[in-house]
């Protein structure tokens, strides 16, 4: 579904991904793991097209993505749940799943309707809180907003950004099962995740990126038993 190949970007004169190697085959989650700063998150920004790489190649269901703008690729099919969730917290539950489905509102007000509601059907807990302005949320709600809102797009593949980021263990084990169960449903996920263990826990496949360059690759059960992985990713010491 996803083939990105000799990827290299930078932010002004810095280069801070180096050949980057990855793919996403349909059906998959995959993981990419990593400390702050290695290029987790440049790697989703330059798929999404808010960052342009340098150089190589990006091809989404077999076609050039890499001079895409955001919205172009987004109709294409990809959606991100973007680090700090970047919610829009003076708008209610409501208008933000709404602004999820802000591209085909004017065309097909009743259909984008109809797709927030399946969201409330997703995530129950919002069903309460639709009035509410989505930045007096907890953080795991503020989450889930951010999930729905992209799963508004429809999106054939769906990249998450840090989605457990400063959230509560309960919270982050629930956002977790709604990870493999939106996988269960179809949907291809591309996760970005400090909590490399969990997220090789859920995956089928993951990329450990250290300083803007693959270090390892593999199935995640191979990573999970990888000496070096265990060492410098998972904190576990032999």
């Amino acid at each position: 579904m996803l083939q990105v190949h000799q990827l290299v970007a930078a932010y002004g004169k810095i280069e801070v991904l180096h050949s980057i190697d990855l793919h996403v085959k349909q059906g998959e989650i995959v993981s990419i793991i990593g400390s702050n700063g290695a290029g987790k998150s440049t790697t989703l920004k330059s798929i999404l097209g808010e960052l342009k790489p340098l150089s190589g190649t990006i091809e989404f269901l077999g076609e050039s993505i890499v001079d895409c703008s955001v919205s172009e690729v987004i109709k294409k099919g990809i959606a991100i749940v973007p680090e700090g969730r970047q919610i829009f917290p003076n708008l209610t539950v409501w208008e933000n799943l709404l602004m999820g489905g802000y591209m085909d509102y004017f065309r097909n007000k009743k259909e984008v309707i109809e797709r927030a509601e399946e969201m409330l059907d997703l995530f129950p807990r919002l069903k309460e809180r639709l009035k509410v302005k989505a930045g007096t949320l907890s953080g795991g709600e503020q989450q889930m907003v951010a999930v729905g809102r992209a799963l508004m797009t429809r999106p054939k593949l769906l990249m998450l950004d840090e989605p457990t980021l400063g959230l509560a263990p309960n919270t982050s084990d629930h956002l977790f099962s709604i990870i493999t169960d939106l996988n269960r449903k179809g949907l291809t996920i591309l996760l970005v995740e400090q909590k490399a263990y969990r997220a090789l826990e859920v995956s089928n496949r993951a990329y450990a990126i250290e300083t803007g360059r693959i270090a390892v690759e593999g199935s995640s059960t191979d990573l999970l038993t990888n000496s070096y992985v265990k060492e410098v990713y998972l904190g576990q010491v032999s």
